[in-house]
């Protein structure tokens, strides 16, 4: 499919960005690695062959007396020495490359937990005796999936809102914005300790949350575009045509719209990241136990004698951050019409 040339332009301009472009990739790169963090760092072997028979599971749930009838019929633990030389016995066990969960105890340490890192603990343990190199690959995945989501859906609602305001004008406007400031100084740390208090915060209730509020993120630049292109001929002629506001607001305005906003959605996705950290960190995000770089960091703040935690979760969460920004400058670089590439 041919690109317009102005889309060409985009793509050549944020192709010149060399730091946001390789930025994207690695970030596309470790993203993509996350999603499949079971076959990554899991307590259960990717794949067996016992007795003649093929077995996954990663994918499926089996019992001790699925390879032993004498064995107990409860889940099978695959670090067990009687299981693991029985499957030995008559086939094999293909792991992954880390041999535990995010929420796997590890087992012989040699110093109390938190252990330092070692060939079998790269990133050592948490207090916990819980592998820190498996948190940190579920909690990417679950910090970028909770931005990416959070700042989809605010994104929606916040653009929409905002063209709803511009195009219509007047009181609309002035009641709208009237509702926007009195609601945006609510105190939201101290509703969430209320909500807290209330009931257990998980990934679903920490999202329609923080979304009652991330939604005006964008709701500005939007009312602003469509304020200034109300005005312009072209939309004065398609609505002198009999063009109807939803096509006009969709086809005319919002696309011009959309270039500002664009240039938004990376700082937008950063700071959700930043929230859902912040939050675990202070005690009031997901669960405890959940894989989380925030809870990583409290971690480390709470184990000062084990500096392996502390530095691990600044360097990740900084380096995601990091990878944020300067995909979010290739972006505002590719959009603005002053910045031709060289």
């Amino acid at each position: 499919m041919s690109r317009s040339p102005l889309t060409r332009r985009r793509m050549a301009a944020f192709c010149a960005h060399r730091r946001g472009f390789w930025a994207l990739w690695l970030f596309l790169l470790l993203f993509g690695a996350s999603l499949f963090a079971e076959c990554l760092c899991n307590d259960r072997p990717l794949l067996i062959r016992y007795a003649g028979h093929w077995y996954a599971p990663v994918l499926v749930d089996y019992a001790e007396s699925d390879f032993d009838p004498a064995m107990l019929p409860t889940d099978a633990d695959y670090s067990d020495p009687e299981l693991v030389a029985e499957i030995a016995a008559k086939g094999w066990m293909l792991w992954p490359p880390v041999r535990y969960r995010y929420n796997s105890v590890v087992k012989d340490l040699p110093t109390p937990a938190p252990s330092p890192p070692s060939w079998r603990n790269p990133l050592g343990t948490d207090d916990l005796a819980r592998d820190v190199l498996a948190r940190v690959v579920y909690g990417f995945r679950l910090s970028v999936l909770f931005g990416f989501t959070l700042t989809a859906i605010s994104s929606v609602i916040g653009i929409a809102a905002g063209a709803i305001q511009g195009y219509r004008g007047g009181m609309t406007d002035l009641l709208f914005q009237r509702c926007i400031e009195i609601w945006s100084g609510m105190p939201q740390l101290y509703l969430l300790i209320i909500l807290g208090s209330v009931m257990t915060p998980s990934f679903t209730v920490l999202l329609v949350f923080l979304l009652l509020f991330s939604w005006m993120n964008l709701t500005g630049v939007v009312r602003a575009e469509f304020l200034r292109g109300r005005n312009l001929e072209y939309v004065r002629a398609a609505k002198a045509l009999g063009v109807s506001d939803l096509a006009v607001m969709w086809r005319h305005i919002l696309p011009n719209a959309m270039v500002a906003t664009l240039t938004f959605l990376p700082f937008t996705l950063s700071g959700s990241v930043a929230v859902l950290s912040t939050l675990d960190f202070l005690g009031f995000g997901l669960p405890p136990g959940s894989p989380s770089l925030g809870e990583l960091v409290a971690q480390g703040k709470n184990n000062l004698a084990a500096p392996w935690l502390g530095i691990t979760a600044f360097v990740v969460l900084g380096g995601v951050l990091t990878l944020l920004i300067f995909i979010g400058e290739a972006v505002r670089d590719a959009f603005d019409p002053r910045k031709a590439p060289q």
